[in-house]
């Protein structure tokens, strides 16, 4: 079924490229809502903005979504993980500003204010796009794959020309908490040349040790260290799942991918939903166990999901 927050969460925190300070303010909301963002501090035009793979408009530092008013919110793909990660379908997120705060740079403090104030189980069965047929991406030596399971699985390789992040990989299938327990507290990371490129350009302004890893050519600049030893991949993991979370509802299906970011995530899922024959939109009576089809309901298709 579907689920809300039992009580609104409040969160502040600078923005990771404003540098200035955020204010969040997250609703429970009626079945079928969806993710909505709330821009409160526009006033003279259309500031609702729907948390959609169509909404989409800029991808290269982060995920930004905007409505036909021209008006966005960025930096939305940690919290979207959280809500995906902690089964939550539908939320309003008020917001004052043109990106969501940057917290630790990972979706922990979303998932604790979460659990902190419960979820509430909603009268209607929630929405999943489960993949029927492979749909692949491929831009030079970056690739997604989009393919059917029967649980949704996360997989995904990174490969950089740097010792202390190399190469790795890692998948979870996003069952039994184990957003919570594997991805949530993995924080986005960059090299610190691009850090100081970023800030000379007036970006990343609200940037520090204190919100991503920073490494640099002798290694993890940050005192205490990397969290996990893969903490890197699994982070492009986290940001994978909110950025597919942006397809409707629960993504159902297997993702892989080499080297991806927002921007290939974002071309991959508009790939699936150019294929009719590739996915369809299910109803979910009850939360999916492994190896378990029962709870699959089949609604028609529907291009607007």
């Amino acid at each position: 079924m579907q689920h809300t927050l039992k009580q609104t969460v409040q969160i502040s925190d600078i923005g990771l490229h404003s540098g200035a300070m955020v204010h969040v303010i997250i609703k429970p909301a009626n079945t079928d809502t969806g993710i909505v963002f709330k821009r409160v501090d526009v006033e003279d035009k259309d500031n609702v903005i729907p948390a959609k793979w169509d909404h989409v408009v800029d991808t290269r530092l982060c995920t930004v979504i905007a409505n036909t008013a021209g008006v966005s919110v960025g930096t939305i793909e940690h919290l979207m993980a959280a809500f995906q990660g902690c089964h939550i379908d539908n939320a309003i997120v008020e917001i004052d500003a043109a990106e969501v705060p940057i917290l630790d740079g990972s979706s922990l403090q979303f998932t604790k204010a979460f659990d902190e104030v419960g979820v509430q189980v909603q009268g209607k069965p929630r929405k999943a796009i489960r993949v029927l047929k492979e749909v692949t991406y491929i831009e030079g030596d970056k690739k997604v794959v989009l393919s059917p399971n029967d649980v949704p699985v996360y997989g995904g390789s990174i490969s950089f020309d740097n010792e202390t992040i190399g190469t790795q990989s890692y998948e979870v299938k996003l069952l039994n908490g184990n957003f919570k327990h594997d991805l949530a507290d993995c924080r986005t990371f960059c090299m610190l040349k691009d850090v100081e490129m970023m800030q000379a350009n007036g970006l990343a302004l609200g940037g520090s040790l204190d919100n991503a890893i920073v490494v640099d050519d002798n290694g993890v600049m940050n005192e205490d260290g990397l969290r996990c030893q893969d903490e890197f991949i699994r982070h492009k993991l986290l940001d994978a799942i909110g950025d597919l979370s942006l397809c409707g509802g629960l993504f159902l299906g297997r993702y892989e991918s080499h080297k991806a970011g927002h921007d290939m995530n974002n071309k991959a899922l508009h790939a699936l939903f150019a294929n009719q024959d590739a996915w369809e939109l299910i109803d979910l009576y009850v939360d999916i166990e492994e190896g378990d089809k029962s709870p699959y309901v089949h609604e028609v298709q529907s291009a607007n999901a």
